[in-house]
């Protein structure tokens, strides 16, 4: 992550650079960083955060406050990427993601903000994103055929025939329908409304589907206009770069062309209520027995007061943040529920904060009895008292947040980027949001000195404030009918006066969007990269390895910033039908009991010297064998260095003396179950490639097993019962006790891989405390997962809309055909998949995927309102490629593919992926080989493996869909055996 150390140069306080004026050094010793706040002389802000990371990032944000639910701001980020003056392609957008090595490009609208973020490693790179973003923000051509394609359309069922059904359609549309189908959705829309009836907040933002087609193409472009200028723009840039030069790049594209204008997009207080209220709504579910959930949420203090953020962020962390918290421990012992509502906790997210708990897993009816535990319970804690214990402990967690460097997951240079915009976009100090020491310091001294702090906090911030909402969200079978009936009588209603010649419009603005979409732009006025840019080699980082007994320890020196990472990885022998018990085990053994300590005590240890344990399974592949599978459980913590022991001795006890109690293991099977369900709805693209790879991949179908609607569905018969299951919760329960106890055993005759990652001075700690553990001598098992039938394979769920997959097996690692397979995938998505799923058939997202390691080559679609035409889509892929491909397709799948092999790593991280890597065959060498490969495919070798590997008698269906797709796809000779999820 680390770059060698550049001598740019930083103004001081009252220093101008150009137009912009230099208002606050803040040095950042925590990350190494400096912090230069600007203002340009039309008020714009720039924050730049200057720092040794070659990773370099760049933000620009908008306050964007919608007074309504058509989803203007939502709609306006799709379309302001759609076409620039600059760049006046259709997409520019999705033509720059394979133009380029971006290590992140994204846009995303929140509830009072839309931001235009990216990030790359890359110089030449970040100058052409910047432009691109630049252009696109401030400068979009926001064309009428563009806000019809992923706004919203009336659209014949035959578009260019009058006489066929009328239907809506949009690419917004259709993902927003999508998204309020979860409970989760739902429950983050209805808190903005009960919470700040009276704000912005009360409205969707993203747009609620029913409200989507009341806005206007000229009420998009004012939104713009009044939103979209300098003086209302956020700019951000981090990294070891010049200052200097993106300034000049920003003033020379932007701020020359734009005089100050003033503004106003403040949100007001929110008028406190006077006693508390309650809201019933309701989402498309079926689960009637255990999918409503109940949540009872306070309006706060301003979110951009430092010192009132970080104490309700601690006091959230005290009384939530593990499973033995005095607020988390009676919820869940109360067996009302299976798991703390999705929006428990406290949240910075809104003008005024929010404090919420509750439950979910609930059955109808229960939300009265949730709000009466959760003011209970917190009546009684603000009675008796925190632990000083626990408030140390959650102390001990912002330490570890503050110093933690890492792009897992995320950026970090866009990690420090969310921190800081939090109190800046509300008038704070964004200071506050990357530096915590005054407000601790305020914080310990008060506590110092006695003061009941927390408790206080609890009873007027909570107990006596009486701007409280109980939101009860709960499922209705029907609801997806009537949303379905709805949406036709809006059609009806909407086109109930329609003359000939607007039904005549309505098929010329389709064939216009349809020419549109057809049209060959010129994508080379856009700028990109090239073949010479992609870097040959591959991360070598330095680590040593030493065998202790049966255990190889790999102890890797990085510069971490004072944390140990530890992760233990054990091979596991052959487990036959314990394979399914596995991802199970490792859900429960971090949140269980271990060595003599129950659950709750365990927890507040973990809680008190770690920053977390986790344990997670996962399947593995040789580089040159498909059939040469392996299965591991891996064990991994971080910790403080002046902890690493603590932290061994942590992962020891769990490994070694896991204590499993039937009480607590129902608690964590109804939190999983719930959990999962839930997922389906936004992640059905994910599980339909799953059901449609294990179909033709031993790796895919072990990997099915562990974390596929396979798992739901055995989740659902050990908690819900089921046939072949024993009639008593109790005997399941005990059941598959007794198989933990197996499996105990087996992992503990497995083969450990240890890796330390640490400062070179903290790298001796003694492991031998875990390596002393794994004594037995059993080989390394290949898994044998029941095989899938090839069969397509329909799930049905509460789902609006599709996601459908198609999937083949290919080559293992190291076959010549498998680079041209992972360059054929990044083709097929930007040039095929995209346009013709995404842009004219409505759907959300589309991908090819290669996972080079399984083998298995797939499609998918996501939010999709088609079944037939998007299989349609898939199945004409030869015909596509048959057609006019040149070297400017090649060469962006090429550079689009070389990302993936290059992925963005961080101290925390970069050790551990050589070292695995290394041990499963991954070698640097095997590595930059492929690599090689890659940059020499060549477009006959895209076209021989298309025509060798994606073959119908080849071919594994599946998808996720809330109705049966039979009648729709029986013209391509598909008949799909359905089941209900």
């Amino acid at each position: 992550m680390t770059a060698t150390p550049t001598a740019h140069r930083l103004p001081s306080v009252g220093d101008t650079l150009g137009r912009y004026t230099a208002l606050r050094i803040e040095a950042l010793p925590e990350m190494s960083g400096t912090l230069v706040l600007l203002r340009h002389e039309n008020g714009a802000r720039h924050a730049h955060v200057a720092r040794e990371d070659d990773n370099l990032a760049f933000g620009v944000t908008f306050p964007t406050v919608p007074r309504d639910s058509t989803g203007v701001a939502h709609i306006l980020e799709h379309n302001v990427l759609m076409g620039s003056r600059k760049y006046p392609v259709p997409d520019p957008f999705f033509s720059m993601l394979p133009r380029s090595l971006n290590t992140f490009m994204n846009a995303m609208t929140a509830s009072d903000w839309t931001t235009y973020p990216f990030s790359t490693r890359n110089v030449q790179d970040y100058d052409n994103l910047l432009s691109v973003y630049l252009d696109a923000t401030f400068f979009p051509l926001l064309r009428y055929e563009s806000f019809l394609q992923d706004g919203h359309r009336f659209e014949f069922e035959t578009p260019d025939d009058p006489t066929t059904p009328l239907k809506l359609q949009g690419v917004v549309y259709n993902e927003m329908k999508g998204a309020m189908a979860s409970a989760g959705s739902v429950m983050w829309r209805s808190l903005g409304q009960a919470l700040y009836p009276d704000l912005t907040y009360a409205n969707n933002s993203g747009g609620s589907p029913e409200h989507i087609p009341e806005l206007t193409y000229e009420g998009l472009r004012a939104f713009h206009a009044a939103h979209y200028h300098p003086s209302n723009a956020y700019f951000y840039s981090y990294g070891n770069q010049s200052l200097e030069h993106v300034l000049e790049r920003v003033e020379d594209q932007v701020m020359s062309q734009f005089p100050a204008q003033t503004l106003d997009v403040s949100i007001p207080d929110q008028p406190s209520f006077g006693a508390p209220r309650r809201m019933d709504v309701v989402y498309p579910g079926s689960d009637t027995e255990r999918g409503a959930q109940a949540l009872v949420a306070w309006k706060l203090g301003r979110s951009s007061d430092p010192d009132l953020n970080l104490r309700w962020s601690v006091l959230s962390d005290v009384l939530l943040g593990n499973a033995g918290a005095p607020l988390t421990r009676p919820l869940i012992d109360s067996g009302l529920g299976s798991a703390l509502a999705d929006l428990s906790g406290y949240r910075d997210s809104f003008r005024e904060g929010a404090f919420a708990a509750g439950l979910k897993g609930l059955s109808a009816g229960k939300a009265d009895e949730v709000e009466a535990l959760v003011l209970a319970t917190l009546g009684q804690i603000a009675d008796a008292g925190l632990d000083p214990a626990l408030i140390e402990s959650s102390l001990h967690q912002f330490e570890i947040a503050q110093k933690e460097v890492s792009n897992s997951g995320y950026p970090y240079g866009l990690q420090v980027m969310f921190r800081l915009l939090g109190p800046w976009l509300y008038g704070g100090d964004p200071v506050t949001g990357l530096r915590l020491d005054a407000e601790l310091g305020r914080l310990r001294a008060d506590l110092a000195d006695g003061k009941r702090v927390f408790e206080t906090m609890i009873a007027e911030g909570l107990l006596d404030n009486p701007h409280r909402v109980t939101l009860n969200v709960t499922p209705d079978p029907e609801l997806a009918a009537r949303t379905e009936q709805s949406e036709r009588a809006l059609v009806e209603r909407l086109s109930a006066d329609f003359t000939d010649e607007d039904r005549a419009r309505i098929v010329r603005e389709s064939l216009q969007l349809q020419s549109l979409q057809g049209q060959e732009s010129d994508p080379n006025v856009l700028p990109t990269l090239t073949l010479a840019d992609v870097p040959a080699g591959v991360a070598r980082p330095e680590y040593a390895a030493e065998q202790a007994g049966r255990a190889l320890v790999g102890r890797v020196p990085q510069p971490t910033g004072g944390l140990d990472y530890l992760d233990v990885q054990v091979r596991l022998p052959d487990l036959g039908d314990l394979l399914d018990v596995l991802p199970l085990y490792a859900y429960a053994v971090t949140r269980s009991g271990a060595a003599g300590q129950d659950y709750v005590a365990l927890a507040r240890r973990a809680e008190a010297v770690t920053g977390g344990v986790s344990a997670s399974a996962a399947v593995g592949t040789a580089p040159d064998d498909l059939g040469r599978v392996r299965l591991a459980l891996t064990f991994s913590g971080k910790a403080l260095a002046r902890n690493g022991g603590d932290l061994v001795s942590l992962l020891r006890d769990v490994i070694a003396q896991p204590e499993f109690t039937r009480e607590r293991l129902r608690q964590l099977l109804e939190q999983r179950l719930a959990g999962l369900k839930a997922s389906v709805v936004g992640s059905g693209n994910a599980y339909a490639d799953r059901l449609a790879s294990a179909q033709v991949s031993l790796s895919a179908a072990t990997d099915e097993r562990l974390g596929g609607l396979s798992l739901l569905a055995n989740l659902k018969a050990i908690v819900e019962g089921g046939e072949g299951q024993p009639a008593s919760l109790d005997d399941r329960l005990d059941a598959l006790l007794a198989r933990f106890a197996e499996l105990h055993t087996l992992i503990l005759r497995g083969q450990p891989l240890l890796c330390l990652t640490a400062l070179p001075d903290d790298l001796e700690l003694d492991l031998t405390s875990i390596t002393g553990l794994f004594t037995g001598d059993a080989a390394v098992g290949v898994p044998t997962p029941p095989r899938p039938a090839r069969t397509p394979q329909a799930r049905l769920t509460d789902s609006p809309v599709a996601f459908n997959a198609l999937a083949y097996p290919t080559v293992p690692y190291t076959h010549t055909d498998s680079p041209a397979l992972l360059v054929l995938s990044r083709l097929l998505r930007g040039e095929y998949l995209l346009p013709e799923i995404r842009e004219k058939g409505g759907a959300y997202g589309a991908a090819a995927g290669f996972d080079t390691r399984a083998g298995v080559f797939s499609f998918s679609s996501y939010r999709d309102p088609h079944v037939r035409r998007t299989y349609e889509v898939f199945q004409n892929v030869q015909a596509f490629l048959a057609g006019d491909l040149g070297e400017r397709e090649l060469t962006e799948a090429i550079l689009s593919a070389s990302k993936l092999l290059d992925p963005l790593t961080s101290p925390d991280t970069v050790g551990r992926l050589r070292f695995f890597g290394d041990q499963g065959g991954y070698t640097p060498e095997v590595q930059e080989a492929y690599k090689a490969r890659l940059l020499a495919v060549t477009l006959d070798d895209l076209r021989r493996v298309a025509a060798t590997y994606l073959t119908p008698e080849r071919a594994a269906y599946a998808l996720v869909a809330g109705k049966d797709p039979n009648a729709d796809v029986q013209e391509l000779g598909l008949e799909f055996e359905v089941t209900k999820v």
